[in-house]
Formats: structure tokens, C-alpha cells, sequence
């Protein structure tokens, strides 16, 4: 450019700048800015969010003890009933633990059968004795009642009646001896074969617990529902508790927005509402379900569900993105500026307000409040009726009034 030319360029920009009584002035096209009214109508607090459309409800697929992976029923995308199989593992460890369980049940098995044999065995031996000596004791006791009827009418003597005497106690007392030991056989009897139940039982749930972890090697589907993040090939080994995909039920949707700005983190509860619409130009309703309050770079997320009427069928899919306007307070009424980009050079601390005859705009403290997508709540500054320039100041740096060309 020539000397000239710059000199001219210099003139024409400090043509465009000028004092007077001390403030800056700055000569603007008025096609080449945005005067708003300012206006008072009804109010609600909203934000812009991004949502991502997932399902209202994942089933996790987890190999409980792990294994080599030796079957693949179904691919990755299958629809799928609940029972379904999916993938067969192989546990050398767990299956030996069934074998060796499996011998241990049948062995006590055996064990407590043969006990109870020779208990009841032994049982009627003791029954039979039992009865051998009660037999003895009745006719001792019949012999002694007659030897001392004898012995009082003198008939027998005193030898004879002391040996049918000592007859008849000597089987009393080995009668007596021989029912207690017959009630201790039976009380202990009682108690071994209880005994060796509980440790039947206690074998017979173990054996179980292994036929169920052998039988969850064959990994099945939980519900109806579509299999997806299946991350598991022929002759991989997965660990206990790896996750080898999910299957997400077909009963509906939910949406997880994952990037809502930290500064409305006591903002954002349970129960409010938010809008979308898809192509059909239908509004949609959400409301908040879950509030993660983990914050990662800056931003937390929340989980929303259907409200009322849902989209039809074909036009939500898993992984969709929605722009959703989340309410953050009830309808009021209040002073309103349209939301601009004056904010971004000013804060909302002042604004330029269009004189009465429309020729120039100067600047005014102003106060604002809360915001939705289209406008700010005005507190103090402005009133109904005013006209401010909304569009950006970047190039204002520190001019106090603007004069409009037309």
C-alpha cells in the first residue's frame, strides 16, 4: 500500500472515531448491527444439552468364573430370546471341583446308608436283649411273690426266699440297665443320623453351587432383548468377573446427557423436564431421572426418561444425539433482552441502549439474572419498550456511544 493510501485508510478509521465532552463516539452502520426490544413476557430458566440416546435397560453378560471361550452361538447384533445360548466357556478347575464334589455326595451317601443299617441292626439287638431279660425279670418277680407267701406260711426257708430275693432284684436292675442303654442308643442314633443329614445337605448345596457354575459356562441370554458389545472370540481366555458384552431389553429408551456445565450442578433435580423435537417437528417431553454428581472436566451428567407420548417407532436409535432444553425453573413473569452476542464482550454488566430517536445507542448499566435459549432475565437497567443493541461489541473496545449511518 502507498503512503497515501495509508494516510487515507488513517483518516477514514479516525473519521469513524471522535470526542466529545469527553466521550468516545464511534460512527456504526445500522444495518450492520441488531437492535432488540426489550420486552416482558413469560419466563422459564432453561439450558442447552446434548443427549445420547441409550437403552432403559442393559443387561450386563459376566463371566462369573472365567474360562477359555471354546463356542460362539450367536454373533454380535443377534435378537434374542430369554434362555438363549450365547457363548460356551471351558473351566478345567471348576468342572474337576464338580467331579470330585459329585463323589464325595455319593460316597457319603453310601456311607450313611450302610450306617444306618448297622444302626438298626444294632438296634434290634438291643431290643431283642431287652426283651430276653424282661422275660427273665417277670418270671423272677412271678417266683418271688409266690416264695414269699411260701416263706410266710413257713413252707420254704429263709435261704430260699432270699435266693428268689436276690433273683428278682439282680433282673430288675439288669432290666432297668439295659432300657436306659436301649434310650442312650436311641437318643445317639437320633443325633449321628441328624448329624450325618446336615452334612448331606451341606455337601448336597455345594455339589449344587458347583452344577450351577459348570452350568454358567454356557453364558445365556437373561431377558428378550438385543446382544451387543459381545467382546469374546473362539479360544480367548476371559478372567472371573470379565465383561463379555451386554443385552439391551426392547422396552424403550432412556437419555444420558454427559456434558451439563458444572455450574448448574445444585441446579439440576430429580423430576424436572426437558423438551426435544425429531423431524417430524413434534415436541417431546424428558424428565430427569438420576444425577450423577461426579464431575469430569467441568461437566456431570444426568439421565432422563420419556414423558407421556414417545416417538414412533424406527425414529429413536441407541447412540442418536438429541438437543434437549432442560428446564430449570417453573414459568414466571419477567423483563427479557434476546440473548446476543454483546453478552460475551460485556458479562451482562451493561448493554448499549437506541435512544429515543432511534440515531445513536449509548451505554448503560444493566443488570441480568437467569437465562434460557432465546433470552436473558433482566433485573435491573432496562425496561419494557427499550431498545438495545444485542449483536456483538468485539469491535466496540472502549466507545460509551455509537451513532448510526444509514
Amino acid at each position: 500500500m502507498t503512503i497515501g493510501g495509508v494516510v487515507a485508510l488513517a483518516l477514514l478509521i479516525a473519521g469513524s472515531f471522535y470526542f466529545t465532552s469527553g466521550k468516545s463516539k464511534y460512527n456504526v452502520d445500522l444495518d450492520r448491527v441488531t437492535i432488540s426490544d426489550i420486552t416482558k413476557g413469560r419466563f422459564q430458566q432453561s439450558i442447552p444439552i446434548n443427549g445420547t440416546v441409550l437403552p432403559l435397560t442393559t443387561l450386563y453378560l459376566v463371566s462369573t468364573d472365567g474360562g477359555r471361550v471354546e463356542q460362539k452361538y450367536v454373533d454380535d447384533g443377534a435378537i434374542l430370546k430369554k434362555g438363549d445360548p450365547i457363548l460356551r466357556l471351558s473351566n478345567p478347575e471348576v468342572q474337576f471341583q464338580l467331579a470330585g464334589q459329585t463323589t464325595q455326595v455319593s460316597t457319603m451317601l453310601a456311607n450313611m446308608q450302610l450306617a444306618r443299617v448297622n444302626a438298626e441292626q444294632n438296634t434290634v439287638q438291643k431290643l431283642s436283649a431287652m426283651a430276653d431279660i424282661e422275660g427273665q425279670f417277670i418270671e423272677a418277680e412271678r417266683l418271688y411273690n409266690v416264695d414269699k407267701k411260701l416263706f410266710a406260711q413257713k413252707v420254704i426257708g429263709s435261704q430260699e426266699m432270699q435266693t428268689a430275693t436276690n433273683n428278682y432284684n439282680y433282673l430288675r436292675q439288669k432290666r432297668d440297665l439295659q432300657a436306659q442303654i436301649l434310650h442312650q442308643d436311641t437318643v445317639s442314633r437320633t443325633q449321628q443320623e441328624q448329624q450325618d443329614q446336615e452334612s448331606f445337605t451341606r455337601a448336597k448345596n455345594t455339589l449344587q453351587i458347583l452344577q450351577q457354575k459348570v452350568d454358567a459356562l454356557i453364558i445365556r441370554a437373561p431377558a428378550d432383548g438385543q446382544l451387543t458389545s459381545l467382546d469374546a472370540e473362539i479360544g480367548q481366555s476371559r478372567t472371573p468377573g470379565y465383561q463379555l458384552g451386554q443385552l439391551d431389553e426392547p422396552d424403550g429408551y432412556k437419555v444420558r446427557c454427559s456434558d451439563v456445565d458444572e455450574h448448574y450442578l445444585n441446579n439440576v433435580i430429580v423430576g424436572q423436564t426437558g423438551t426435544f423435537s425429531l423431524g417430524d417437528s413434534t415436541i417431546y417431553t424428558l424428565k430427569v431421572s438420576k444425577v450423577f454428581t461426579a464431575v469430569a472436566n467441568a461437566r456431570f451428567q444426568i439421565d432422563m426418561v420419556f414423558v407421556g407420548k414417545q416417538p414412533p417407532k424406527g425414529m429413536l436409535r441407541k447412540g442418536q444425539t438429541l438437543q434437549i432444553t432442560l428446564a430449570l425453573s417453573d414459568e414466571t413473569t419477567a423483563v427479557l433482552v434476546p440473548k446476543g452476542g454483546f453478552y460475551q464482550q460485556t458479562g451482562g454488566n451493561w448493554i448499549f441502549k437506541v435512544s429515543e430517536d432511534g440515531r445513536r445507542a449509548y451505554k448503560v448499566p444493566i443488570q441480568l439474572g437467569r437465562m434460557n435459549i432465546d433470552y436473558y432475565e433482566v433485573l435491573d437497567g432496562l425496561k419494557p419498550g427499550d431498545k438495545v443493541v444485542t449483536s456483538s461489541y468485539e469491535n466496540y473496545g472502549t466507545i460509551e456511544e455509537l451513532v448510526f449511518k444509514k
